[in-house]
């Protein structure tokens, strides 16, 4: 009896170890960032400070903000004349002539104002004088307010003051020019470093000037903030040319590394694991045999289910446990 049963044991084992290499051939494990890396929007060369969005340049300000107007009515919606006023800038020109949020704006200076529009172009157009006779409906009341435009053109435009890497090195660049005594070079200068920044463990800080990034000679701030977040990845260590105290020096940078997760383990149809940052998601499925499995989780953001042989089905909500009928 007792060899007959070593001879059985001995035959399962073996069944066994020949079922491993299958199994093996079949998992799937992959690997994702542990955070999610925000997208960037890359700045040009040249930043207009100077035009707004619009492509105008704004000159009056009457502190107020409007809206069409239109009827209350939710069967039959009609433009009515005039621009309803949405809100009033405290302290605003709007505010002092004693115009409120709901007021309609009819004329200013016997003009017409039927669309936000035609308010924000007399904003755009140089004017004599920056008084303006407002006619208002208030109710069924109409009245005339005197509002003194706030002239915008005087103030001075925007000024640059650096370009920043919030991601792979999060520091704060500024270009400038260097004199190498040979030559004259374009460097970024480091002005700040922002907490967690990887070219503190380099011995890069504010001052330093980066003439080049694996060789390539830097062309301006931006074009080194362009390098680090479109032709590099995550934690990839690179060979910086620093220059200091009137001597160049080679420092090597890891850049910021995000770390590492599994978001998908796959074997065969013993086990399957897949998971997600955006949405926060996961999703565990034991012996799944197509038509049902064994077991099933998954999790999207808060909310939770369990389901067994797809009999027994449950879900939670931020702690909450119901049973589905």
């Amino acid at each position: 009896m007792w060899p007959s049963a070593s001879k059985a044991l001995h035959f399962f084992s073996l069944r066994f170890l020949a079922l491993v290499p299958a199994l093996s051939l079949t998992a799937c494990v992959s690997y994702e960032p542990a955070v999610l890396i925000p997208e960037i929007t890359l700045s040009p060369e040249q930043l207009d400070l100077q035009s707004g969005n619009t492509g105008s340049q704004q000159l009056l300000d009457f502190g107020v903000d409007v809206g069409v107007n239109e009827s209350d009515s939710l069967f039959n919606v009609e433009v009515l004349p005039g621009v309803v006023v949405r809100q009033v800038s405290p302290g605003g020109p709007a505010e002092a002539a004693g115009i409120v949020p709901g007021d309609v704006i009819l004329n200013i200076n016997e003009l017409a104002i039927n669309s936000p529009d035609a308010l924000r172009s007399l904003e755009q157009t140089a004017a004599e004088s920056r008084e303006f006779e407002f006619t208002v409906r208030r109710g069924t009341s109409v009245i005339v307010a005197t509002v003194l435009a706030r002239e915008l053109s005087d103030n001075p435009p925007p000024r640059e003051l650096y370009r920043i890497d919030p991601i792979a090195s999060r520091a704060s660049y500024r270009s400038q020019l260097v004199d190498l005594g040979t030559e004259q070079a374009v460097a970024a200068e480091v002005v700040s470093l922002q907490p967690g920044s990887p070219l503190a463990a380099a011995g890069i800080g504010s001052g330093d000037l980066v003439l080049a990034v694996e060789g390539g000679q830097l062309n301006s701030a931006q074009d080194l903030v362009t390098r680090l977040l479109r032709d590099y990845e995550p934690g990839q260590e690179l060979e910086w040319t620093v220059y200091r105290n009137g001597r160049r020096q080679s420092l090597t940078v890891e850049l910021w590394d995000p770390g590492r997760r599994i978001s998908r383990v796959a074997l065969g149809p013993l086990l399957r694991y897949e998971s997600s940052l955006s949405p926060q998601s996961k999703e565990l499925t034991l012996f799944d045999l197509w038509l049902f499995s064994f077991y099933s989780y998954r999790q999207q953001e808060g909310e939770r289910s369990h389901s067994i042989l797809g009999l027994l089905n449950f879900s939670s909500d931020y702690g909450e446990l119901v049973e589905e009928q």
